[in-house]
């Protein structure tokens, strides 16, 4: 009798005891299909550019974008330099690689991005400059008409010959846009001021050919130049150096270029409009559009030469003070086209 009333007792105790084993084991062995991940998925973005990022101006200040985005958001990037041909395939070889976001510099990029768009909706196309949009893809606008303006206010005003000038790489519509802004300065500051059509090289890099196009254009009277050269630009600043004439800046700051007659730039911010898009693609929140930046947002400037602060009376610097507070109100509204 007593056997049997042990054997009552033990038996329910070995059944706590083997449940409790149980489920220590069951705790010890993590459910990978349940476990919460703490990994946040790090943000891909590519950027492409037309000429090396070397060139202290139009492709160099995107790198600045993009190093913003690296920065700020920790996400891994890439560049490389793509034209005419190459641009479809190095985007179709960023989006196969899973990026997220891929940034063209420039309007040739959009069409090929938008094309691009459908076979790859989980990467985002986005052109700086451009007028078609898809779901996944679009462009932005830096507002670069608004310091080009008071370039040609500058130009206007300051000329000795009455003729001011420009230079560029190729006729796309976002550069023939800025030039016409700097025009429509001059001709505000001095309703007389002779325009001499602009001179395109046609050679993306091509110093030479950039410099040969600035002779041009000094050759029929124009003391003041502004450019669009891109990484030719060098070629720019020689030929007005040669020739004693001022030349502006355009897109990255170029004041300190050792040509010294840099009397003023141009300049695009380019990390607030980078960062802004990338933070919509990173949250899930872009939308194929296209933005503008200017500088009521911070993304463009117009900055004199400190060094050549005596070529540039005070009223006329004041003048551009007036002008700049003016276009950041939208007192002003600075023409450029729509492409």
């Amino acid at each position: 009798m007593r056997s049997s009333m042990k054997l009552q007792y033990l038996i329910p105790l070995a059944l706590i005891l083997a449940g409790c084993g149980s489920k220590d084991q069951v705790a010890s062995t993590p459910d990978s299909t349940t476990a919460p991940s703490s990994a946040k998925k790090v943000l891909k973005v590519a950027l492409l550019t037309p000429g090396p990022v070397s060139d202290a101006g139009w492709s160099a200040l995107a790198y600045e974008g993009l190093q913003g985005i690296k920065q700020d958001l920790g996400a891994e990037v890439s560049q490389q330099e793509a034209t005419d041909a190459k641009i479809k395939d190095a985007m179709r070889t960023y989006a196969q690689k899973d990026y997220d976001l891929v940034f063209g510099h420039g309007f040739e990029y959009n069409k090929p991005g938008v094309e691009l768009a459908k076979d790859f909706p989980k990467t985002v196309f986005i052109s700086s400059s451009g007028g078609e949009t898809a779901p996944n893809a679009g462009a932005f606008r830096f507002y670069l008409e608004q310091s080009c303006y008071l370039a040609g206010y500058v130009a206007g005003k300051l000329s000795k010959t009455g003729a001011v000038g420009s230079v560029a790489v190729q006729n796309y519509p976002s550069i023939v846009s800025t030039l016409k802004a700097y025009e429509a300065g001059a001709r505000a500051a001095n309703p007389k001021i002779k325009i001499i059509p602009t001179s395109y090289f046609g050679t993306e890099g091509d110093v030479a050919k950039a410099k040969q196009a600035t002779e041009s254009v000094l050759g029929q009277g124009a003391d003041f130049v502004i450019h669009q050269a891109n990484a030719a630009a060098q070629g720019v600043f020689e030929a007005c150096k040669e020739k004693h004439a001022f030349a502006f800046g355009t897109n990255a700051n170029q004041n300190d270029n050792p040509s010294g007659i840099v009397i003023a730039s141009a300049v695009i911010v380019a990390k607030p409009a980078f960062l802004e898009l990338a933070k919509k693609v990173q949250d899930g929140t872009y939308k194929g559009e296209v933005s503008l930046f200017g500088m009521d947002k911070g993304a463009i400037d117009f900055v004199f030469n400190p060094k050549l602060s005596t070529q540039v009376p005070a009223d006329v610097q004041k003048a551009v003070d007036d002008l700049k507070a003016k276009i950041k109100s939208g007192a002003l509204v600075v023409p450029k086209d729509n492409f």
